[in-house]
This record gives C-alpha cells, sequence and structure tokens, in this order.
C-alpha cells in the first residue's frame, strides 16, 4: 500500500464509522520516556455518536523537523487495537520485566488507551485493526 492508500483507508474507516478527529498542536518537546530529540505534541480529540476521547500524540521525528500535523492515519495506527491482558500477559509479549516500575507505568497507560479506544469504537474494532 502506497502512503496515500494508507491515508485513504484511514479516512474512510473515519467516514464510514462518522468519527471526528481535532488536532491541536500543544508544543515541541519530549513526549516518551528516554526521548533524546524533542518532537511536535498534540492534543487529539476523537468524536463519535457522542462520545470522545482525548490523548496527547508524539508526532513523528520526521514530520516534527516541518511541522506537519498528524493525519489520520497516522493517529489510527498508532493507538491501541488489542486488549493487553493481565499485566504478566503484558510483561510475556513484549519482553518486559514484571518487576518494574516503569513498565507497569507503561502497562497502566496502555491499558487506559485500550479503554478509551474501545468506548468509541468498540463496535468496529475488528475494521479498526486494520489500519497498521
Amino acid at each position: 500500500m502506497t502512503t496515500n492508500n494508507y491515508e485513504k483507508q484511514a479516512n474512510d474507516f473515519m467516514k464510514k464509522v462518522g468519527a471526528t478527529m481535532k488536532v491541536d498542536y500543544l508544543k515541541n518537546g519530549y513526549h516518551f520516556d528516554g526521548d533524546k530529540e524533542t518532537r511536535d505534541i498534540y492534543r487529539i480529540t476523537l468524536r463519535r455518536e457522542g462520545r470522545r476521547y482525548s490523548f496527547n500524540f508524539g508526532q513523528s521525528l520526521y514530520d516534527s523537523k516541518s511541522h506537519v500535523p498528524p493525519s489520520a492515519y497516522d493517529v489510527l495506527a498508532c493507538i491501541t487495537k488489542y486488549d493487553p491482558g493481565t499485566f504478566e500477559d503484558f510483561c510475556r509479549e513484549f519482553g518486559y520485566d514484571t518487576d518494574s516500575r516503569k513498565v507497569e507505568k507503561v502497562y497502566k497507560s496502555v491499558c487506559k488507551e485500550f479503554a478509551g479506544v474501545k468506548g468509541l469504537f468498540g463496535d468496529v474494532m475488528e475494521e479498526l485493526a486494520e489500519i497498521e
């Protein structure tokens, strides 16, 4: 798939399910633990059927250099679409140490994101999962 096809897939999905996305620039800074370079950080608000889910999104370093805001594809390809399961399952799946507070923080963030995404797109999760 070319970049344009990926964008089309995401935009078609948003239109089909009646979702909208608002993108607000917050700042250029460090977003992820361990970031060595700053990136543009945006507040993303997804809305659908009277519900909304908002979160901060760290743009790619490449697109941050030109201050290109995230597209629907950028966002939908990155959000958590699969239940992370238990903490132990999560650690086993991704090769993390179950005795790490840092990993526990990541796990809780992933669980929170999954709950928000599922609350908005629960009935179309399989279709959403096709956007990668």
